[in-house]
């Protein structure tokens, strides 16, 4: 190959012990190493890091990599060098002695990827002593920290439009796992990325499980839920700091081990409980939304949110913080009416009109997405501007229990009825709560003065609770019905639509809620059928894990995983995956070659970790007796689950049906033909049918099938060298996504 097409795969195997990629990553990486600014959207545990740690293997010089947590920057150095990677950060953490030592290797050549703060970036001084160090390339790590229309607007990152000025033919790589189209297009034009490609993945999550519970009481449900996920490692998000203190006492007294985590602690008690949780040694921790961001631990198997979040990105985003590794993992969120009213409160504080109106705005998408009665998946996709084609996920709480509809015609005329006497009343809108109180029959002060308790709906709802009520108010709004005006303190006022209906008297079917309908009397706590749910969630989320593994073989690997990583100082993920201890407990390797065939097995881990794990998995089989997981095969398990395909996965899929070449795609659509590859995969894998004979000649798709079927489907590289290199990867991608469609019916 010519250097403009290096290899990528022997270094991707050598150092990160991986035989393929995942989708777009080589997409990307041929971009970076063309010279092209590049902008990449990858889910969280999509290998967004893989995108400019790979390339930086490959050409001469420097990567520098803005990192905006010292926390990020460890974690990161700490998993390159353990895979044998020469990388290297400056910050504050360092004492004087060892940040001259750093500086010296990078005068000297010694490393390729350095990680920097954008304060120290920015630097006079430090952007000049770069300029001697042989930069090829400058990574933007959680670019949407650049935009203040973002969830995590960071000042300093403001200062890196500065870069191109200084560095104007390095090219420049932004990577991000959560932004709206608002935010890409402000991190493009701020860090002046010159005709950027373009990359944006699906934002959906496949091996998450979503489910929203209501707030009943609260301690109680997060250690039913934690004991649902014994021996697991999980987040619980809480919006103060006495919450996560009083949460992690609640959990420790009941024999959970838990560390709170906020900005009122110590720096030294913040990353010694941030060690204790990466390192396993506690399995929880309560956390403020501070928290996440720093760490790359791919083993987090749930994450509950204790209060709800501000905003669907900032969700998105701590969610993800689950199953990093691709394993089932899930996702809960405690939601309560009274939160609300704090949230609410505290926007109302803000002193800045514009502010206020986006916050509220935030929240009460925050808050249709909890009580949304379809599902949920979709809700989050479709935020992030993605179709999601599928009619059910089989993933969230409303696709695993849809909850059954009523006809709330009474109910719901009832209080439309009585938004529209006030209007006619007094001449001016009221906000919900005072709707309700007017229904309920209240004795405020602001119904006698407005004398509202001489209209025809006051005390008409006294059978139904204000809490019902609102629950209520707030489907009507979903509905369409009601219209929110959050610019006016979220005075409710009927639309077009609500109107008809109020007139015509039309049927209104609502969707049963957290409490019982259509009585909707005031609901009883039922821990046990808490317990029931919660289970059934558990058994759905491990959909894809089963008895497919030697569960007693995981756990005496995990030992060693242990060990090693405590004789190390590192956390256990950064010796091997979850994944990998799986494949292991699965295949049962006896020797080096064996071995060096596991997911994330590299020549450097082998060597220093190999004998260990090898000389257990002997001693094991010494004791018991082998078992036999050949009926499924890895590939099944490792594909990911496909509900629907993307608008510019669809783009291609129609003009290749039409017809065109892949070569002919790319062209027409300015890019590279591996994205078209990976695109007509998908589809395949989610379910569409598409003609084998474009590709291959019947004798070569023969010979082809039988390579797959000597070798299985799970390594890539085994079948490319068993055909001699003949196939490109991208052709035997989509023969693996059709045979396995074909021979055991796997389709999302």
């Amino acid at each position: 190959m010519t250097s403009n097409n290096p290899p990528l795969l022997p270094l991707l195997k050598q150092y990160f012990g991986f035989d393929s990629f995942r989708p777009l990553q080589e997409e990307i990486i041929r971009d970076t190493l063309a010279g092209r600014d590049v902008f990449v959207l990858l889910p969280t545990g999509g290998g967004k890091s893989l995108c400019y740690q790979l390339p930086a293997l490959v050409r001469p010089g420097l990567t520098v990599v803005v990192s905006p947590l010292i926390a990020l920057m460890k974690d990161q150095e700490q998993a390159l060098r353990t895979a044998g990677v020469p990388a290297t950060f400056l910050n504050s953490s360092l004492d004087a002695a060892e940040s001259r030592a750093r500086l010296r290797g990078l005068h000297q050549g010694e490393y390729r990827l350095l990680y920097v703060a954008p304060e120290r970036l920015m630097l006079d001084g430090f952007l000049e002593t770069l300029k001697s160090w042989n930069v090829n390339c400058f990574a933007i790590d959680e670019a949407h920290c650049i935009s203040e229309w973002g969830h995590d607007f960071r000042p300093e990152y403001r200062k890196l439009s500065e870069l191109r000025s200084h560095f104007p033919e390095t090219p420049i790589i932004a990577l991000t796992a959560t932004a709206t189209g608002r935010v890409q297009t402000d991190i493009i034009r701020h860090l002046r990325l010159a005709e950027p490609a373009v990359y944006i993945a699906s934002f959906n999550r496949p091996n998450l499980t979503y489910r929203v519970f209501p707030k009943e009481n609260p301690d109680r449900q997060v250690l039913q839920f934690i004991k649902q996920h014994k021996g697991s490692s999980g987040i619980v998000y809480c919006q103060s700091r006495q919450t996560t203190e009083n949460v992690a006492e609640y959990l420790n007294a009941q024999g959970v081990k838990a560390r709170p985590y906020h900005a009122g602690l110590s720096a030294d008690e913040r990353s010694a409980n941030q060690d204790l949780f990466i390192r396993d040694e506690i399995g929880v921790i309560c956390a403020t939304i501070a928290f996440g961001m720093g760490i790359n631990k791919s083993n987090v198997r749930f994450v509950i949110h204790y209060d709800i979040p501000k905003n669907m990105e900032g969700y998105y985003q701590e969610t993800g913080r689950a199953g990093r590794d691709g394993l089932a993992s899930d996702c809960l969120l405690l939601f309560s009416a009274g939160d609300l009213v704090k949230q609410f409160y505290f926007i109302d504080q803000k002193p800045d009109p514009k502010e206020r109106r986006a916050a509220r705005e935030q929240l009460e998408r925050m808050t249709r997405y909890a009580e949304v009665p379809h599902c949920r998946r979709r809700v989050l996709l479709e935020y992030f501007g993605e179709d999601f084609a599928a009619e059910s996920c089989g993933a969230c709480d409303n696709c695993l229990s849809p909850r059954s509809s009523y006809d709330g015609t009474e109910v719901a005329q009832k209080f439309l009825s009585c938004v529209y006497r006030i209007y006619e009343k007094s001449g001016f809108g009221v906000g919900a709560k005072h709707v309700i109180e007017v229904l309920t029959g209240a004795a405020t002060e602001k119904i006698r003065r407005w004398q509202h308790d001489e209209l025809s709906t006051y005390g008409i709802g006294k059978d139904t609770s204000r809490k019902a009520w609102a629950v209520i108010g707030r489907e009507l709004v979903r509905l369409g019905l009601l219209r929110q005006l959050s610019e006016k303190f979220s005075i409710l006022e009927l639309t077009q639509e609500g109107r008809r209906v109020l007139t015509e008297r039309q049927k209104i079917m609502l969707t049963e809620a957290f409490i019982p309908a259509p009585s909707l009397r005031a609901e009883q706590s039922n821990p046990a059928s808490l317990e029931s749910s919660t289970g059934s969630l558990r058994r759905s989320a491990s959909r894809n894990d089963g008895a497919d593994y030697d569960e007693i073989l995981f756990e005496r690997l995990r030992g060693v995983r242990k060990k090693l990583a405590d004789e190390r100082g590192v956390p256990a993920y950064m010796i091997f995956s979850d994944v990998s201890l799986r494949q292991m407990s699965r295949d049962y390797p006896k020797d080096s070659n064996a071995f060096l065939r596991v997911n994330g097995v590299g020549e450097k881990k082998l060597r220093e970790f190999g004998p260990a794990f090898l000389a257990e998995i002997a001693v094991y089989l010494g004791e018991n007796s082998r078992r036999d997981f050949s009926s499924r095969p890895p590939a099944e398990r490792e594909l990911p689950v496909r509900a629907g395909l993307n608008a510019t996965q669809r783009e291609t899929l129609r003009r290749f049906r039409e017809g065109a070449s892949v070569e002919e795609i790319a062209g027409a659509r300015g890019l590279v033909t591996g994205t078209i590859y990976g695109h007509l995969t998908e589809a395949i894998e989610g379910g569409e049918d598409i003609d084998p004979d474009r590709f291959l000649t019947p004798e070569e798709q023969r010979q082809v099938s039988g390579a797959f079927s000597k070798i299985g489907f799970a390594s890539l590289t085994g079948v490319h060298e068993l055909l001699g290199g003949r196939f490109n990867f991208e052709i035997l991608k989509i023969f693996r996504a059709i045979f396995l469609r074909e021979k055991f019916n796997v389709v999302a």
